[in-house]
């Protein structure tokens, strides 16, 4: 197995406050993105890429309030967008890095590695393998993903989703937005499990520390390194 980073995950009790946050936080407005019917959810995009992160991207994302999911009755959205707590986090303190996404040659293969993967971290559902797409300037972007039905996104946070895209990556039409990503360090109080799940996935070079949950990215930015923090949402 082998993974990389595919995007980092800012979420947003709405759209236009991710952008505000955006904005006031790394200096640069963010790209277009694109709605997903399926979640009933929108988003906004920028290229973080640099040469320890080939092809990363930096999503914000929020519930689109004029949308209502295809999703089955009962499923919940994915990244815990549909947790109570997560979004009043959102509304008290404004967005905030709150995942990742983990990219992948073979996601199916991944979600049988990770159901039967060695101690510590053994039978991890990270959820089933869903179809999703749509239409850009530069073609059609087609992806496979993992959700769970609950939406969790699990270890805090720190266990990534997973994607397997097509043929287009949605970075290959992002011009470069000024931020680039140095770094990514994950916490966790059960680090050895999480850093066993990550192993399995394709991760292993990623840092993991016991301790407190925690999600920490640092951006180059026009304003000088900016780190971001989950601090346990």
């Amino acid at each position: 197995m082998h993974a990389q980073l595919d995007h980092l995950v800012i979420a947003a009790r709405t759209l236009s406050e991710g952008v505000a946050w955006c904005e006031a936080t790394l200096g640069v407005t963010p790209g277009p993105g694109g709605a997903h019917p399926l979640m009933g959810t929108h988003n906004r995009l920028m290229n973080i890429a640099s040469d320890a992160f080939p092809q990363a991207y930096l999503e914000i994302i929020a519930i689109d309030p004029a949308a209502t999911p295809s999703r089955a009755a009962g499923l919940r959205r994915w990244f815990d967008l549909d947790d109570a707590a997560l979004q009043t986090s959102l509304a008290q303190h404004g967005p905030q890095l709150v995942h990742f996404v983990a990219r992948v040659p073979d996601a199916e293969a991944v979600l049988r590695a990770l159901a039967h993967g060695p101690e510590p971290a053994a039978h991890i559902d990270r959820g089933t393998l869903i179809e999703a797409g749509r239409d850009t300037p530069a073609g059609r972007l087609a992806w496979q993903i993992t959700v769970r039905d609950d939406g969790q996104r699990l270890f805090y946070g720190a266990l990534p989703t997973v994607i397997q895209w097509g043929t287009v990556h949605p970075v290959e039409a992002m011009p470069a937005s000024g931020l680039t990503l140095r770094s990514l360090q994950l916490a966790h109080p059960r680090a050895d499990a999480l850093a066993t799940a990550l192993q399995v996935i394709g991760f292993a070079d990623l840092p993991v520390t016991a301790g407190p949950p925690n999600l920490v990215a640092v951006l180059d930015t026009p304003r000088g390194p900016v780190t971001l923090e989950s601090e346990g949402l």
